[in-house]
């Protein structure tokens, strides 16, 4: 227990001697809307439930927040929410009530905390974000255990671990360094640089070398105490991920950024793979597939994921395996964060010049390549960015849109525009760019 206590002394001081990140205050990440994407409860929400959620009253913790710029962005990507923030770094903790005071978020609270001391609080929570936390605590199942503890029974948790695979060169040269004695206390400019001066002195071709020392940790010292000398670093595999969730009693929802895990995506061409891979992959379990995953191509740094409490009920449907008559009862909205002028007029600039209109260029992240509609396409889904539409009003503004086959010169069918409109909606739903909701 004293070791913990001390480790977790040793993390406090580093960062009350640096807080992270080092971003300047007045930065906003208003107009980043892949990042706010991410964040935006919405993107959770609708994975787990296949629902559409509002953000205004719900309660949001950052639990680590660090300089707050975390808080900052969960506070622009959840309109009307309530942003409370913890660190166990005091000087963390008063630069982050500075940030969003500074962007006028009054509607946040800020404290000095450990985990354990969450349920202090008084609060149950709608999402808990622990970014860049989980990895660095003694026991990750205790961190959980006291998240899950303070989350609504809807409620979903983001937590990151940092990946034993993809680090382990870091982590390697962090037990030489620990070995020198330079991680005995906070790393300042003396350890930062010696680590400098012994990865300059070796030979270019040294693996540890090759691997972990990059071009950008001879300038940024952020970036040498984030992965050279960072106190308490530890990495895990997906199967210890699992093995925490389930000693948390907690159940995965989905990897943060998916569709980097997607392992159909590693094969040079997925239609065609060996027998024994076509009959075995699909039947493996999530878990085993993102383990898979990970020893074949270990390139992600976090094993970022979304949790929750366990669900005795089914699964909700995925749009995808809705019927015809499903979808005719079905309200569609744009996803928040493309629901914005900047985006709008993009699109309304493209459909005057009847030019093929980039929808993933605003937010790429779980697209592998570029999502393009064609201007028609773009036309029919313009009444989104004014707010909420039936599927079936979409079906007569695409018949408007559309009102002839192009190689018969018929008027289009009823039957063939629910088709058309079922597939067009139903290829962007799959990044969640559009949202869809069957009302009962």
């Amino acid at each position: 227990m004293n070791n913990q206590v001390s480790e977790l002394e040793r993390i406090r001081q580093q960062f009350e001697m640096a807080p992270y990140p080092t971003i300047p205050l007045e930065e906003s990440p208003k107009e980043a809307t892949n990042i706010l994407y991410l964040h935006n409860l919405v993107t959770a929400f609708y994975l787990k439930n296949h629902k559409i959620t509002d953000t205004k009253d719900k309660i949001i913790l950052d639990v680590g927040c660090g300089s707050g710029y975390t808080s900052l962005i969960l506070a622009e990507a959840n309109p009307g929410a309530k942003i409370v923030g913890m660190d166990i770094s005091e000087k963390s903790v008063e630069l982050a009530r500075q940030r969003l005071r500074y962007h006028g978020f009054d509607n946040s609270e800020f404290y000095t905390l450990t985990a354990e001391e969450l349920p202090s609080l008084n609060l149950q929570f709608d999402y808990i974000n622990c970014d860049e936390v989980l990895y660095l605590l003694p026991d990750p199942v205790a961190g959980l255990q006291a998240m899950k503890a303070v989350l609504k029974t809807n409620g979903i948790i983001r937590a990151n671990l940092h990946s034993s695979l993809q680090r382990e060169f870091y982590f390697r040269a962090q037990k030489i360094f620990k070995m020198m004695g330079l991680m005995d206390g906070p790393p300042e400019e003396l350890e930062i640089e010696i680590v400098r001066e012994i990865m300059r002195s070796l030979k270019p071709d040294v693996y540890l070398k090759l691997m972990a020392w990059k071009p950008a940790l001879e300038t940024d010292v952020e970036q040498v105490r984030a992965n050279l000398l960072l106190q308490g670093d530890k990495g895990y595999t997906v199967k210890e991920l699992f093995a925490a969730l389930k000693a948390a009693d907690l159940e995965f929802v989905s990897m943060v950024k998916w569709r980097q895990w997607e392992i159909m995506d590693l094969f040079q061409d997925p239609n065609d793979l060996p027998s024994f891979l076509a009959m075995s992959l699909p039947d493996i379990s999530v878990e085993e597939r993102l383990h898979l995953f990970e020893l074949l191509q270990p390139v992600n740094r976090l094993l970022d994921f979304w949790c929750a409490h366990p669900i005795e009920s089914a699964n909700p449907r995925s749009a995808s395996e809705w019927s015809l008559a499903e979808w005719q009862r079905a309200q569609v909205q744009l996803h928040p964060q493309l629901k914005i002028p900047v985006v709008k007029k993009k699109l309304i600039e493209h459909i005057t010049e009847r030019q093929p209109f980039n929808i993933s260029q605003f937010i790429p992240e779980p697209a592998k390549t570029s999502v393009i509609v064609d201007s028609h396409i773009a036309t029919c889904l313009l009444p989104l960015w004014e707010g909420s539409q039936s599927f079936v009003s979409l079906v007569k503004r695409w018949q408007a849109v559309k009102p002839v086959d192009p190689i018969t010169l018929e008027p289009l069918s009823e039957q063939v525009a629910l088709e058309e409109v079922r597939q067009f909606l139903g290829d962007l739903e799959v990044y969640l760019y559009v949202l869809a909701e069957v009302v009962q």
